[in-house]
This record gives C-alpha cells, sequence and structure tokens, in this order.
C-alpha cells in the first residue's frame, strides 16, 4: 500500500506542476473518507486536479458546472416516463460517480446547493421517498471563486461543515508556469494518465487510515483547540462536533501518507487552518486564518 499511494502522487504531479503540498491535502481528504472545497480564481487547475485523480484511481469523473438555472433533480437523478414499460424509470444524476467535481458551487442556489447535503453525508440520495446509494468511494471536490461575488449564494453554515478541508492552489512560480508552457508540448496529458490504484485499494487505504492510532493525549489537543474556537470573543460560531472528528480523521490520514501508524501533535497542527477556517463565522469581518493561528500559539502542545 506505500507502493500505491507513492504512485498515486507520482501520478498527480505528471499534470499538476508544483502543487505538492494541495495533492497531498486532496489525497487527505480522500483517504480520510470526505470531501475538499477549493477556494481559487479561475485557471489554477482545479479541473485538471480532480480529473487527474479520478484517472489515477481508475473511477468514473462527473463535472458539473453549478449555475442559478440549475435544479436539485440535475444532481440527484429524477424519475422519468417510460412509455414502452408504462412506468416510471430512474435517470441518475451526476452523483452516480467516484469523483464529482462541483464547479463554482457557490452560484448554484440555496435549494441545489442542499441537494448535496445527503448524498455527500450519507452516500445516497432519495427521490420520490426512495434512497440510492452512489458507488464507493464517493469524492466530491468543489470550487468556488473567492474574488466575485456576483451573482453568487453563499454556502450555508450546514454545507460548509460537510467539507473535511478547504484550500487554495494558488498561482504557480515563475519556474512552475514555465515549466507548463514547456508541458504543453511534451507533457502528459490527463488521457494520458494510467490507472495506478483500484477503487477497491481506495476503499483498503480509507480503512487503514482508520486505524492509525491517536493518543488519549492527542484527542484532548484537538479537543482544546476546537472548543477554544467556541469560547473565543472573536469568533461569532465556533467549530461544531462534525469538525472535531475531520480533524481527528485528517490527522490520521497524513500520518498514513507519511508513513506512521501513529499520529502526532505536528499532523494536527499542519492541518487545522485547512479543516477549521471554513467551519468558523468571525465577528466584525475579522480574518478566520489569523484568529486560528493565534488559537494554535495558545493551546499548550502535548
Amino acid at each position: 500500500m506505500r507502493e500505491k499511494i507513492d504512485a498515486l502522487t507520482q501520478n498527480l504531479t505528471l499534470t499538476i506542476v508544483g502543487k505538492t503540498e494541495a495533492i497531498r491535502l486532496m489525497l487527505v481528504a480522500l483517504l480520510g473518507g470526505g470531501h475538499a472545497l477549493l477556494e481559487d480564481v479561475p485557471g489554477v487547475g482545479k479541473t485538471l486536479l480532480a480529473k487527474s485523480l479520478a484517472r489515477s484511481v481508475d473511477g468514473k469523473f462527473q463535472r458539473l458546472q453549478c449555475t442559478p438555472d440549475l435544479l436539485p433533480t440535475d444532481i440527484t437523478g429524477t424519475n422519468i416516463w417510460n412509455p414502452k414499460s408504462g412506468e416510471f424509470t430512474f435517470l441518475p444524476g451526476p452523483v452516480f460517480t467516484n469523483v464529482l467535481l462541483a464547479d463554482e458551487i457557490n452560484r448554484a442556489t440555496p435549494r441545489t446547493q442542499s441537494a448535496l447535503l445527503e448524498v455527500m453525508e450519507e452516500h445516497q440520495v432519495t427521490v420520490d421517498g426512495v434512497s440510492r446509494a452512489v458507488p464507493l468511494p464517493f469524492f466530491v471536490i468543489a470550487t468556488q471563486n473567492p474574488i466575485e461575488y456576483q451573482g453568487t449564494f453563499p454556502l450555508p453554515e450546514a454545507q460548509m461543515d460537510r467539507f473535511m478541508l478547504s484550500l487554495s492552489l494558488g498561482y504557480p512560480s515563475e519556474a512552475e508556469e514555465l515549466q507548463m508552457l514547456q508541458n504543453l508540448q511534451n507533457g502528459v496529458k490527463v488521457a494520458d494518465l494510467q490507472p495506478c490504484i483500484t477503487l477497491a485499494e481506495v476503499q483498503e487505504l480509507r480503512y487503514l487510515c482508520s486505524q492509525v492510532k491517536v493518543a488519549t493525549s492527542l484527542q484532548q489537543y484537538i479537543l482544546e483547540l476546537v472548543r477554544a474556537t467556541r469560547q473565543d470573543e472573536e469568533i461569532a460560531l465556533g467549530v461544531s462536533p462534525r469538525g472535531t472528528v475531520a480533524l481527528q480523521r485528517a490527522a490520521q490520514a497524513l500520518a498514513f501518507l507519511l508513513g506512521r501508524d501513529y499520529a502526532i501533535p505536528d499532523d494536527v497542527k499542519f492541518l487545522v487552518p485547512y479543516v477549521i477556517c471554513h467551519r468558523l463565522i468571525p465577528r466584525g469581518g475579522r480574518n478566520a486564518r489569523t484568529i486560528v493561528e493565534r488559537l494554535l500559539r495558545s493551546v499548550p502542545i502535548p
């Protein structure tokens, strides 16, 4: 399994130039059983990363371009009348996939955004009273533009809480952008990527990540960090218990990716900004990242 993870990481670096940390975080979300939110400007490689990941795990990929006229049934699927059989037939939506890219998710209306809540948490959709399970593994990569807010609908707290991690790819450096231009001539394209891990092996890796040991002292450290967000005067809404669980699962996945069968405080400290910041509602327009960095300095490390 160590070789499989190395091969998966190497496969993604063939198309994604210079984003080693972002790739690691995406694998943390995938193997931790969560979902990822990319808050980035257009054109930095979000779709390319999602397609490359789906191709590498030999999974089905679907892209959902969110717009204000998108309906919930456009996501989950709907029942259509079949005149030949004389009964309704279920037409699956794009959520019946392994890797789903929900592009510009904040351009969809709140009603449509809520269609993703059940499937992200319970891996099933309910249409006309009938629940249908989606394929496993199921991994959502959602994107939103942090700059342009015209015609958008901010994700509610319940939706944001479903994402294990929130991260940004950012602009490449000059050397990385030059490498991108050179790759246009002789580089590897997404269609050229060969699967290096099966879906069954992804499920096995998820199980192995869940078995990574987390000491009681480290769990107490996680709790103190989370509870500090609920008591801080600069925060209107702190981290929920779902966020507490997500932080431990992410730490287990990161430890496994780094070749350990136990998590350490450095795993938690590295992940806290990515797991906690998008779950907070600061008061008075304060910056969530700045608050979290202050809390990390104030909470004693075990």
